[in-house]
C-alpha cells in the first residue's frame, strides 16, 4: 500500500472559508421567527428535549409566557419527522419511561421486546454460533423503526404546544456578540446555478434565546458552531456507514441475531470493522442491516453491495426465503463510532448545546445510541428550565455549563467511559482488536486503559482493490438506484448541489467516493482531457458517509431526500 498524498482523501478536501456558513442577524424584525427555545433536527434527542421542557413549562405559566408566542420550536430538514431518520432500533426504554411514566408500555411505539438473541461469526458458508457478549444482551429491549420513533414522538411534541416546522433546514449560524442567536434557514426556489426562480422564497433568521443541536450524525450546523467556537476533541470523530433493508417474510422471526465476520475481510491490510444485524419487525417482516466502518482501505468496498453479498449467506437467506424487500425497504446512514474519547470538550457554547449524535453519544459494542439521544434532550431540557427560572443571561459563556456537569453525573458518561476503546482496539485487525474488546469487556475498560489514539476517516491511505459484486437480479439481489427509488427519494432535479467537492482527484480517490456512495451520486466524467470526478446529487439520500472520506455534505432544500415511513 502506497503512503503517498495521492491516495489520502483528506489531502482533496475542497477549501471552505471560515465564515461561509456563519452570520449576524441579516432579517429586518418583522421578517424574524421569534421562538423561546430551538432544536435543530426532529430526531429523538431533540423531540425528547422539546417534551421534557414543555412537561416543566406547564407548571410555570409566567416563564412559559416569557419565551413568547412559540416557546419551543423544532426545524426538520426532512419532509416530516422520520423522513431522513434510519438505524438498526433495538431500544432500550428508559427513556420513554421518564418522559411518560404512566404510559402503559404497549403504547409505546415498538415492535416485540427481546426475548432471544444470536450472535454468529461468519464464513463464505459457514455461521458459527458465539456466546453472547455483556455488551450485546438486549434482554427487556425493544426493536423499533426509528423513523416511526420519531412520528409519534412529534405526535406527543405537538399535543404539548410544541412547533415543528418541517422541510426547513438550517443552513447558516446565527452570532453575534459571542453567543449563538438562532440559526438562517435555506432558501427555497434556486436553480442548479443558485438563482431564483418564479417560486423563489427566502430563508428566515430564526431567532432563540437558546439553540440546541440535535441534526444526528455529521450535523451541518454542528460542524459550523464546532468549528467557529474552536471546540476540540480528544480523538477525531469517526464513522461508520449501514445499509439496511425491510423485508416481508412467510416466517416470523422469534429472535434478534448479529453477525460478524464474512463479507468483510479481517487482515490488518484491509481495516474492514463492522457486522450485521437482523431484526424482527412484528411477525411478517425483519429488517437487515450491515454496518461498516469508513476508515477501511479498499477503495473498491461497497456497503450496498456486501449488504447484497451477505443476503447470499445460508443463514440469512434461510429468514429472507421466500420473501421481498418491501416497496419503501431500503436506506443508509452514518453513525458516530468514537467513542468516548470523540466526545466534544466541551458540549455548550453561549446560547447553545449539542445533543444525541451531534455529540456522539453512542455506544459501539453495545450497539446503542437512542437513548443516550433522548436522554441528553431530557438533560439539556432540565438544564435550560432552571436557567430560566434563575433568569441567567444565557449568552454568558459558561451559563449553560450546567448541561456537561448533568450528562458527566448520567449513566450516559460511564456507559461510554468502559467502552471508551473498544472501537479503536479494531484498528489493528479482527483477531487482535477482538482479543483487546475482550479484555476490555470483562476489565470494564481498565485494561489496557489510556487512550487508543485515532485519526480522520479521510486520513486513511487508499488502495484500489479488485472487489466484484454479485450481479443484481431486482429479486433479492438490488442495485444501488433501484434502491434509492425505495427509499422514497423526492429530491428536485434542478435544485443547486449540496456536495462541496474537488472534482480532479487521483483514481484511488474518486473510486473510493464511488463506490462507496450507496446512493451512486458519484461517477467519473471526461473533461479537459482528463477523467473528474461528476456528481448527481438528487439520488442523495443525505446519509454522510462523503463528510468522512473528504468531501462536504450541506443541506438541501427543505423537504428534500429521502421519505423513510419504516425504517
Amino acid at each position: 500500500m502506497s503512503n503517498s498524498n495521492s491516495n489520502i482523501p483528506a489531502h482533496f478536501r475542497p477549501h471552505i472559508a471560515p465564515d461561509k456558513f456563519v452570520s449576524g442577524i441579516t432579517s429586518s424584525p418583522d421578517e424574524r421567527v421569534e421562538v423561546g427555545v430551538l432544536f435543530v433536527g426532529a430526531g429523538p434527542a431533540s423531540l425528547a428535549g422539546a417534551i421534557r421542557l414543555a412537561q416543566l413549562l406547564e407548571g410555570e405559566p409566567e416563564l412559559m409566557e416569557s419565551l413568547g408566542e412559540i416557546p419551543i420550536a423544532i426545524i426538520e430538514k426532512g419532509k416530516y419527522p422520520g423522513a431522513h431518520l434510519l438505524s438498526g432500533a433495538v431500544v432500550n426504554p428508559i427513556a420513554f419511561r421518564k418522559l411518560f411514566p404512566g404510559l402503559p408500555k404497549f403504547e409505546f411505539p415498538f415492535f416485540d421486546q427481546v426475548t432471544k438473541e444470536g450472535v454468529y461469526f461468519l464464513t463464505e458458508r459457514i455461521s458459527l454460533r458465539l456466546p453472547t457478549p455483556p455488551t450485546m444482551n438486549n434482554h427487556g429491549n425493544y426493536v423499533a423503526s426509528l423513523s416511526k420513533v420519531a412520528q409519534w414522538l412529534a405526535g406527543k411534541a405537538e399535543e404539548k404546544g410544541v412547533m415543528i416546522f418541517n422541510e426547513m433546514s438550517g443552513m447558516k449560524l446565527l452570532v453575534e456578540d459571542g453567543a449563538v442567536k438562532g440559526v438562517r434557514t435555506d432558501d427555497k426556489g434556486l436553480d442548479r446555478d443558485s438563482k431564483p426562480m418564479e417560486n423563489y422564497q427566502p430563508g428566515s433568521d430564526v431567532m432563540a434565546k437558546v439553540t440546541v443541536f440535535g441534526e444526528g450524525t455529521t450535523g451541518h450546523l454542528t460542524q459550523v458552531t464546532l468549528n467557529h467556537f474552536q471546540i476540540n476533541r480528544p480523538n477525531p470523530q469517526v464513522y461508520a456507514l449501514g445499509v439496511k433493508e425491510i423485508w416481508e417474510v412467510p416466517k416470523p422471526l422469534d429472535r434478534v441475531i448479529h453477525t460478524m465476520g464474512w463479507p468483510l475481510r479481517g487482515g490488518k491490510q484491509y481495516r474492514e470493522f463492522g457486522g450485521s444485524f437482523i431484526y424482527p419487525m412484528g411477525q411478517d417482516k425483519v429488517s437487515i442491516g450491515l454496518v461498516v466502518g469508513l476508515d477501511y482501505a479498499d477503495a473498491s468496498l461497497s456497503v450496498h453491495d456486501l449488504l447484497q453479498e451477505l443476503k447470499t449467506h445460508p443463514l440469512i437467506k434461510g429468514i429472507l426465503d421466500g420473501g421481498k424487500r418491501s416497496d419503501s425497504g431500503w436506506g443508509a446512514k452514518t453513525i458516530p463510532e468514537g467513542g468516548f474519547y470523540a466526545i466534544p470538550e466541551r458540549l455548550n457554547v453561549p446560547s447553545g448545546m449539542f445533543i444525541g449524535d451531534c455529540a456522539g453519544f453512542v455506544n459501539v459494542p453495545a450497539l446503542k445510541g437512542i437513548h443516550y439521544g433522548m436522554w441528553s434532550g431530557i438533560l439539556a431540557a432540565e438544564t435550560i428550565f432552571k436557567a430560566l427560572k434563575e433568569k441567567r443571561d444565557l449568552s454568558a459563556p459558561g451559563s449553560l455549563s450546567a448541561y456537561d456537569k448533568a450528562v458527566k453525573n448520567s449513566f450516559i458518561w460511564k456507559d461510554l467511559y468502559r467502552v471508551r476503546n473498544m472501537r479503536q482496539a479494531f484498528q489493528y485487525g479482527f483477531i487482535p482488536g477482538f482479543m483487546l474488546a475482550g479484555l476490555m469487556t470483562v476489565t470494564n475498560g481498565l485494561f489496557p486503559g489510556g487512550r487508543f489514539n485515532s485519526h480522520h476517516d479521510s486520513e486513511q491511505p487508499l488502495f484500489l482493490g479488485k472487489k466484484t459484486y454479485t450481479k443484481p437480479d431486482n429479486k433479492y439481489i438490488f442495485d444501488k438506484l433501484s434502491s434509492v427509488y425505495a427509499s422514497g427519494n423526492r429530491s428536485r432535479d434542478n435544485q443547486p448541489n449540496h456536495i462541496i467537492y474537488e472534482a480532479e482527484v487521483p483514481e484511488v480517490v474518486g473510486e473510493a467516493w464511488i463506490n462507496m456512495c450507496p446512493a451512486q451520486v458519484y461517477e467519473w466524467h471526461e473533461g479537459n482531457g482528463h477523467k473528474v470526478i461528476r456528481t448527481d446529487p438528487t439520488n442523495c439520500v443525505q446519509c454522510g458517509a462523503i463528510n468522512a472520506k473528504g468531501l462536504r455534505l450541506t443541506p438541501t432544500e427543505g423537504g428534500s431526500g429521502p421519505e423513510y415511513t419504516e425504517t
